[in-house]
């Protein structure tokens, strides 16, 4: 028996209508599943962004605790070998230590306090070598700068460049130097630290202190992509340049929250 074709056209409707009805909840179900999973996977890239945050704050930290105690066996060896210059250098040590024990914890220190800290430290290691070594300190920071009082650098970031010219320059030579400078210009910090390296010392020995690797490390964790860390060999003279872009790093750091 044939249905009327009244009958026939609602029937056909209702399937029409009820593969929509089908089809919708389907898309619906697939929309769900995909804004489920872009939020799973903005949940898993955050956490990994903070895992990565965590690990870069444990090897800044680490350095921390390598360094602090080889700096304070560095000056005190330094200030028993001439006890003729105690006074002196016991100022200098202070400032050093007042620097260590009060801000060497925080994350970041001003350019100020940092270049501060390295010239008294420049004055200890001074002692070291015969007054009329060549050593040349040039501090070309500019003062008036808007980010010199502003805290944007890594703490103790310039014990290293300066404690292995020291640690390996030629001190016995007639025309050994080691050469210091420091730079405030336009949006960077810049230390460039060279030397004539000794013909008795390797370059490359390093059995006490953090190592460069682990400086490497360290800006790396701090700074990213806002910072070159350069160091080569010209004739017998060992040169090392850094070069902070703090402005960058100061907007990075905001955008971070």
């Amino acid at each position: 028996m044939r249905l009327p074709a009244v009958q026939l056209l609602v029937s056909t409707n209702i399937l029409v209508f009820c593969g929509i009805v089908v089809l919708f909840v389907a898309i619906i179900f697939l929309v769900y599943r995909l804004l489920k999973e872009q939020a799973q996977r903005r949940l898993h890239e955050a956490k990994h962004k903070e895992l990565e945050l965590k690990i870069q704050s444990m090897e800044v930290e680490s350095f921390k605790h390598k360094l602090n105690p080889h700096l304070f066996k560095n000056t005190l060896n330094s200030i028993q070998s001439h006890a003729y210059q105690t006074y002196y250098a016991l100022d200098k040590l202070s400032n050093v230590l007042d620097f260590i024990l009060y801000e060497s914890d925080s994350k970041y220190v001003s350019i100020k306090e940092e270049v501060d800290f390295a010239l008294s430290l420049i004055e200890i290691n001074r002692l070291k070598v015969s007054p009329l070594f060549d050593l040349r300190v040039k501090n070309k920071i500019n003062i008036n700068h808007p980010l010199y009082n502003e805290r944007l650098i890594a703490p103790l970031i310039t014990i290293d460049m300066i404690e292995n010219a020291f640690k390996h320059a030629d001190l016995q030579s007639s025309d050994a130097f080691i050469s210091i400078i420091f730079e405030l210009d336009s949006d960077d910090f810049k230390l460039t630290v060279s030397n004539k390296i000794s013909g008795t010392t390797p370059i490359k020995k390093d059995k006490s202190g953090f190592g460069k690797e682990s400086f490497k490390k360290r800006l790396a964790a701090t700074y990213q992509d806002h910072y070159k860390f350069d160091q080569f060999i010209e004739s017998d003279v060992y040169i090392t340049h850094l070069k902070i872009n703090i402005l960058e790093h100061k907007t990075q750091m905001f955008t971070a929250g």
